[in-house]
């Protein structure tokens, strides 16, 4: 019998089935009939969503050294680009129309008038390590506008990095400090996916932001003050003694909220506040970590700490400051990062890595425009940078990059805002008030989340590539 043959007699046979149902049934049979014929759908089970309050138990912040975006960052597009499929290519690296070959600066020659070197270009560093470079408030704003030294701050050129890296180099040189890098070629230099795969794979996967900038343009130590206080209190370099200033950890207390800072090297930043003092007991060794992410004792807010910076030096081996191995820091951060994603403590929980300060490697990004934390003007010597920025800049991009099962896949966040916006994510999620008027005035990420449903994008986490170390370390004369 043909198909055609099937269907009209199928037909045939439910026509009279129906015609014999009405028969016996009458018109109230009727609805019976078609109830028993027609059997109810089974409903389909829809997403339960979730929010921020609810999904979120966890936040975790880890800050490593002195890098900028670009230094990192600046070959994602051409990484996301050869995934496959391709991820859409919307990182802001390099600035419009250029590539890393079109970036150049000039370097620093003590010989011509203003002692501007010839152009150094952009380069794939060769080495896992470098020769220490500065960062301190004057070279900082030098860096923005290398004619900055009249303190006219002008526009934003980005132009200073080598210039002021080689002049650093010199007078280390002239105090007895051995520096092979005269010229400041160090600052040009970056890293690609070969070199950093980890980080290349979670900013690319999860969520990056290429307008996430360091909230001072100054060092280390008063930028992860800004990490733990929003303020400095004026400090534009490391203060001579313990801060009042009202911290984090402060703030999470006085609303019952837990906390610990896990510790790699024993020494912390939380020890530039007087709050210390009394606290110590929230700071513990970073193997406490990986055993509170096994037993499900994660406290509501932790801070990883690699160590702490002394001088133009660091007391860790693994925070990825120039003169240590990058690729042994990005190892480390892969196993807290890796330990987190296979723990009973993931479904829960926000990992969100940056950098404190760019290091004076070249970022093509201008300052962002940021608010006085709380109205103490910045304390300069006679000879510091006044110009126009009184807390009212930021410092350079950093990399960053958000990890969670709620974390939005292969998203890249435009939004302007500086690193005190994790602390208004912690001050959203746990209902605190927030510290200053800088933290206040910052977007609380939740852009970077997916809570749609209550499981999250990355319920189930994926496998990233091992970190590999491949590179040299040497701190002389860059190798690219």
């Amino acid at each position: 019998m043909t198909t055609y043959a099937r269907l009209i007699n199928n037909g045939l046979a439910v026509t009279l089935a129906f015609a014999a149902a009405l028969f016996l049934s009458g018109c109230q049979g009727i609805g019976n009939s078609i109830s028993q014929a027609t059997p109810t759908p089974t409903p389909v089970a829809t997403a339960t969503p979730g929010s921020l309050n609810t999904s979120i138990n966890h936040i975790i912040l880890f800050m490593q050294e002195n890098r900028s975006f670009d230094h990192y960052f600046g070959q994602l597009n051409v990484y996301r680009a050869k995934q496959n499929p391709p991820l859409s290519q919307d990182v802001d690296t390099w600035g419009p129309n250029k590539t890393p070959a079109g970036v150049s600066s000039p370097g620093f020659d003590p010989t011509t008038v203003f002692g501007q070197g010839p152009p150094i270009p952009a380069f794939h560093m060769q080495s896992a390590c470098s020769e220490n470079a500065t960062s301190s408030w004057d070279e900082s704003h030098v860096i923005f506008n290398i004619n900055n030294g009249s303190n006219n701050l002008g526009p934003f050129l980005m132009n200073g990095a080598a210039f002021v890296q080689g002049h650093f180099a010199r007078d280390e040189t002239l105090n007895g400090n051995t520096f092979l890098d005269l010229t400041g070629k160090r600052a040009m230099g970056y890293y690609d996916d070969s070199d950093l795969p980890f980080y290349y794979f979670m900013a690319s996967n999860f969520a990056t932001s290429d307008r996430w900038f360091s909230p001072v343009a100054t060092r280390t130590q008063p930028n992860r003050i800004y990490w733990m206080a929003a303020t400095t209190q004026g400090n534009i370099f490391a203060p001579t003694s313990q801060l009042p200033a009202k911290t984090i950890f402060q703030n999470m207390d006085e609303h019952n909220i837990t906390w610990k800072i896990y510790e790699e090297s024993g020494n912390t930043y939380f020890n530039f506040f007087t709050y210390s003092q009394t606290h110590s007991t929230n700071v513990v060794p970073i193997a406490q970590y990986f055993t509170d992410l096994q037993n499900g004792t994660l406290p509501q807010v932790a801070y990883i700490e690699t160590g702490v910076e002394v001088g133009e030096t660091s007391t860790s081996a693994v925070d990825e400051h120039p003169d240590d191995n990058i690729q042994k820091g990005a190892q480390f951060a892969a196993n807290l990062i890796t330990s987190l994603m296979k723990s009973p403590s993931w479904k829960d929980t926000v990992f969100i890595q940056t950098y404190d300060e760019g290091g004076g490697f070249y970022d093509h990004v201008p300052p962002m425009t940021e608010v006085n934390p709380d109205g103490i003007a910045a304390i300069l010597g006679p000879n510091d940078f006044s110009g126009i920025d009184n807390f009212t800049l930021s410092g350079f991009r950093v990399p960053m990059f958000v990890v969670s099962p709620f974390t939005k896949k292969n998203f890249v966040s435009h939004t302007p805002m500086d690193y005190t916006a994790a602390l208004k994510l912690i001050e959203t999620r746990f209902g605190l008030p927030a510290l200053t008027q800088r933290d206040f005035s910052m977007p609380d990420m939740t852009e970077f989340f997916d809570f749609s449903t209550n499981t999250g994008p990355w319920a189930t986490p994926p496998t990233p590539p091992a970190q590999n170390l491949t590179l040299p370390c040497t701190q002389g004369v860059p190798i690219g």
